[in-house]
């Protein structure tokens, strides 16, 4: 929506001009405290990926159980992301995969890494999101992302429209939109102040009603400088793709501080970054299983998405020419190897980011290979073990 009715408050309360509230909470999920010996606190991004020779059950059975695994290992937060038209990736649909994660755990902070607001009505994401917080009081994150998560064509499916700029273009507005049916809190006389998100607030309105204070805390994510100044001024907690755009990291987490105003939401900023790191017995184990997700993302760029491939698969693959650049720059981006390096890398990138928070993506072909890897992580740090 635009117009005199979409504004931004700032850190006093007061409208500006985007119309993002700050009804958000107050804070309560999105600082974490670090586990163990780890430097900052630790989550896990999951993308449920599903491997040649394994179904999509598999897959979510396996998410379930790295989820387990980091509650019980005491990783903060567990979220998956939204992609589309990628056999090798099970999460196209987050809020349906949180609700079953959910079900089967008790502590652990679950949410999306994240939900690409472009692709649906804003109406849609506040009610599948106030499902979740009724499933999980307390402990559901909402994190926008501004792409499509998938190619050109797809997104428009997704969209109805072959307009895709406009949807990123048009992000601040969505998000403005979003927020204030999450806070319920339209003024009078906007063409939306009759609608309500259920479950929301206006359920505590209502003649009897009693609703928990609580709503998802939103997060804004990106790979490059847009959401960064934006989380920035709105004072809100910022996650980037390190995992996938290096080379922007330190850049973009400059711009999100420099950017920042203190909210109701934040005092100061919380910036966490995705990071894809692989744990094994030894090093030669690790490149082997990571071998698996630069082929997986050669295949994605070069318009051949497809399952995970094995390890032995990609170690008869004779990459040439590009292809060999590409897995030599892909891999220079993960951490992997044995879970003493794996910490000590993970400790100089909190050095040399400053990341307030560490959420570790771990892309192999098996499930077994994954759990293995955030337990060794674990082990490493020394976070408690039940």
């Amino acid at each position: 929506m635009s117009g005199d009715h979409d504004e931004i408050r700032d850190h006093d309360g007061n409208r500006t001009d985007d119309g993002i509230g700050d009804g958000i909470g107050n804070g309560d999920g999105i600082r974490g405290t670090a586990p163990g010996t780890a430097p900052v606190p630790l989550s896990v991004l999951d993308l449920v990926t599903v491997g040649a020779g394994h179904t999509a059950s598999e897959a979510v059975r396996t998410a379930v159980g790295i989820a387990r695994t980091a509650e019980r290992r005491g990783f903060h937060r567990y979220w998956v992301a939204e992609h589309h038209s990628m056999p090798g990736v099970a999460s196209s649909s987050p809020a349906v995969l949180l609700a079953h994660l959910a079900a089967h755990t008790e502590r652990i902070r679950l949410g999306s890494g994240g939900v690409m607001l472009p692709n649906h009505a804003p109406l849609v994401i506040a009610e599948q999101f106030g499902t979740l917080e009724a499933m999980a009081p307390g402990r559901v994150d909402l994190g926008l992302g501004r792409a499509p998560g998938t190619d050109g064509a797809t997104a428009a499916a997704l969209r109805r429209t072959e307009r895709l700029h406009e949807g990123a273009d048009e992000f601040p507005q969505q998000l403005a939109e979003l927020t204030r049916f999450l806070d319920d809190d339209f003024p009078d006389g906007h063409p939306y102040s009759r609608i309500h998100a259920v479950p929301g607030p206006v359920q505590a309105t209502s003649p009897g009603g009693v609703q928990s204070a609580h709503r998802p805390p939103l997060w804004l994510l990106g790979s490059s400088g847009f959401s960064a100044q934006l989380a920035g001024r709105l004072g809100l907690p910022f996650a980037f793709a390190h995992h996938f755009s290096a080379a922007n990291t330190i850049p973009a987490l400059d711009l999100y501080r420099e950017s920042f105003r203190p909210s109701a939401v934040l005092d100061k900023p919380y910036a966490l970054i995705g990071v894809a790191a692989l744990a094994a017995e030894d090093e030669k184990e690790a490149h082997r299983q990571v071998l698996t997700g630069a082929l997986s993302m050669i295949r994605l760029r070069t318009g051949r998405p497809g399952l995970v491939p094995s390890p032995e698969e990609a170690a008869a693959y004779a990459f040439r020419g590009m292809e060999r650049d590409f897995v030599d720059s892909w891999l220079s981006n993960i951490i992997y190897g044995t879970p003493d390096a794996v910490r000590t890398g993970l400790d100089d990138l909190v050095k040399r980011t400053g990341a307030d928070e560490l959420m570790i993506t771990a892309n192999a072909h098996g499930g077994g290979t994954r759990l293995r890897s955030y337990e060794l992580i674990a082990d490493a740090y020394g976070l408690p073990t039940a």
